[in-house]
């Protein structure tokens, strides 16, 4: 089995932040044979890093990583052949019948589970709160900041949705921008733009969305989308490291080795004393 495990077949539902990190880790242990399911219309904040830009694009690059997307589970290997992880806008996930995967991992981040079973593959792995191992899926993997980041549990679960965003040089609720009503988002500042306190970062309708603190957009959803009340917009680095806004998180980072861990756990065979 050893021999084979890079030809595995491994679909990620999600191509988000999150989603795209585990790729991207993936891909670069060499198991190569990704295909990732989106919506039509992925709201993003991290896009310089989330390969779902590619629904848009065609493709999107991720730290030399490139997703292409595909128009059906046909195409798949085709955008392997090239190198590229394929892409399918498929939120009711008919691609799972079609190209039955070795590995599912919902990456969807919708801190509840929007109907992935065990049953999706032989071995399924949710990411985040929302999922129980060994009723839902077979692991589940912490996502929130702290000492259990990145655990991996094969009964329970990860800890209960907090609502507040991890804390980057003592901000937490300050960095993330958000809707302060239903309409249409514009944005004025672009990602990777250093911003201070106070300033325009864009608007809904007719109510502007300002900085909370001094730093740069490390991201930002597409100018131009209809959006919710309290949907998030973008996300301020009190850091002000430019280089971030392109490079995947330590965060993400974490996560996405658990699941290459998780996969090796299963597939990967002792060698024989």
């Amino acid at each position: 089995m050893n021999a084979g495990i890079n030809k595995l077949t491994i679909c990620i539902k999600g191509a988000g932040e999150i989603a795209s990190a585990v790729a991207w880790r993936l891909y670069q242990a060499n198991l190569r044979r990704i295909f990732m399911l989106e919506c039509s219309q992925p709201l993003a904040v991290r896009r310089q890093v989330s390969f779902c830009e590619a629904v848009y694009e065609g493709y999107h690059t991720v730290e030399g990583v490139k997703a292409v997307t595909v128009d059906s589970s046909s195409q798949v290997e085709a955008a392997w052949s090239t190198g590229a992880i394929a892409i399918l806008i498929d939120p009711s996930w008919e691609a799972l019948r079609a190209l039955a995967p070795d590995v599912c991992v919902d990456a969807i981040m919708a801190k509840t589970n929007l109907g992935t079973t065990r049953a999706d593959a032989p071995l399924v792995i949710g990411l985040g709160p929302g999922f129980i191992a060994q009723k839902d899926v077979h692991m589940v993997i912490e996502t929130n900041r702290g000492h259990d980041l990145g655990r991996i549990f094969t009964t329970g679960g990860a800890e209960k949705n907090t609502g507040i965003p991890g804390s980057v040089n003592g901000f937490s609720v300050e960095r993330v921008l958000r809707s302060p009503q239903d309409g249409l988002f514009q944005a004025s500042a672009a990602i990777g733009e250093a911003v201070k306190q106070g300033d325009y970062i864009g608007s809904v309708g007719k109510k502007m969305v300002q900085a909370n603190l001094d730093g740069v957009v490390r991201g930002l959803i597409r100018s131009g989308t209809q959006v919710t009340k309290g949907l998030k917009l973008g996300d301020i680095d009190p850091r002000g490291n430019i280089d971030h806004c392109a490079t995947i998180s330590d965060k993400a980072r974490a996560i996405a080795g658990s699941v290459l861990e998780g996969i090796l756990r299963v597939y990967l065979v002792p060698a024989e004393d």
